[in-house]
């Protein structure tokens, strides 16, 4: 039999009890006019999930472009959910937590994983350090690296750790590699319903999930064909490098390469380099130069400072940026990411 979005699993717990269907439009209904912020979001998601639709509405990220309501057919976010648990192997009596914004397409896939795979699910504060108030141990979570960060002590009490919605500092990852924790960084967005592939912290390449294959176009660009999620091939703007049908290396967006002087630079693979340098959040970036076409710039979210010479010792001679920026406060988008576009204009717009 096939399973819709009107199957729950019977092994399904929700902050330690079963619910069936009817209980949970129940307690959806409970959570829209008593609980927080989060239980608001979990019960809106839960009664749009268990309505009579075949889709439902939700809003991109925003981080490359403006925020735009995509619709999600309810079969492919099973069917991606499937694939999850398939990978790492999760079966039903598993337990798990929530601590992401059910408002998002991360948060929502936790609740549908949880409902078709049989996990027995926790609702956690959505806070900087979600793990704070938690006494036990999950067998999978999902969180931000700032999450992560906050969350280093209490990480070993987690079997498996997914970590999403933004790049890994080195740094990081080499906290959570001296920790007994299985903990993989994703790769996804909104239109995949969340993540197509994952490489595990200290690996270098991304694999793909299930059903899931990965070509390039004529700009080195990322192809994902995933016909059991999405009905047709996605075109992204990340410059990959293929390994095989199911592995690529992940090099850059596109839409940030900086042609300096015929030179192409990736500015992800030196804000990697300078992670741990520099304190503050900044990122690379490039405007215009009569002789170079463009050249290398750093933004930096601070009070104008000095910086030592030292701090570019691990760039190559074409990775050093020709000027510094600083801005008080970066632009995000609604998910906390750095907007780079209008951060930028923002800095032009106080010069």
């Amino acid at each position: 039999m096939m399973v819709t979005h009107k199957n729950v699993h019977n092994r399904f717990k929700l902050n330690g009890y079963h619910f069936s269907y009817d209980d949970l439009c129940r307690v959806a209904y409970c959570f829209i006019k008593e609980g927080n912020e989060n239980e608001r979001y979990v019960g809106e998601f839960l009664l749009e999930w268990l309505d009579d639709s075949s889709f439902l509405e939700v809003q991109t990220s925003g981080t490359t472009g403006v925020p735009k309501i995509i619709k999600l057919e309810k079969q492919a976010m099973i069917q991606s959910a499937l694939a999850t648990g398939d990978f790492f192997q999760l079966e039903p009596g598993n337990s798990a937590l929530l601590c992401l914004s059910a408002k998002y397409i991360a948060g929502k896939m936790m609740l549908v994983r949880a409902i078709i795979l049989g996990l027995e699910l926790d609702i956690a504060l959505v806070d900087a350090n979600p793990l704070a108030l938690v006494n036990k141990e999950y067998d999978f979570v999902a969180m931000v690296p700032l999450q992560v960060e906050n969350s280093l002590q209490k990480l070993y009490t987690i079997k498996k750790l997914i970590i999403g919605g933004a790049a890994l500092s080195k740094p990081l990852i080499h906290k959570i590699e001296k920790i007994d924790v299985e903990a993989y960084e994703t790769y996804g967005m909104t239109e995949t319903i969340t993540h197509i592939a994952v490489r595990k912290i200290g690996d270098e390449n991304f694999k793909t999930l299930p059903n899931v294959i990965v070509k390039v176009d004529a700009r080195n660009c990322l192809l994902i064909e995933a016909p059991k999620i999405i009905t047709e091939e996605i075109i992204t703007n990340d410059i990959v490098e293929i390994i095989s049908e199911k592995e690529f290396k992940w090099l850059g967006r596109f839409d940030n390469v900086v042609n300096s002087g015929g030179v192409k630079l990736f500015p992800e693979q030196i804000e990697a380099k300078l992670q741990g340098t520099i304190k503050d959040r900044f990122f690379i970036s490039s405007e215009k130069d009569e002789k170079l076409g463009q050249k290398l710039i750093l933004v930096i979210e601070s009070e104008e400072k000095e910086l030592p010479l030292s701090f570019f010792d691990a760039l190559d001679k074409f990775e050093k940026p020709k000027a510094i920026y600083f801005i008080p406060k970066f632009v995000e988008t609604k998910t906390g990411k750095i907007n780079r576009k209008l951060s930028l204009e923002k800095q032009k717009g106080a010069n």
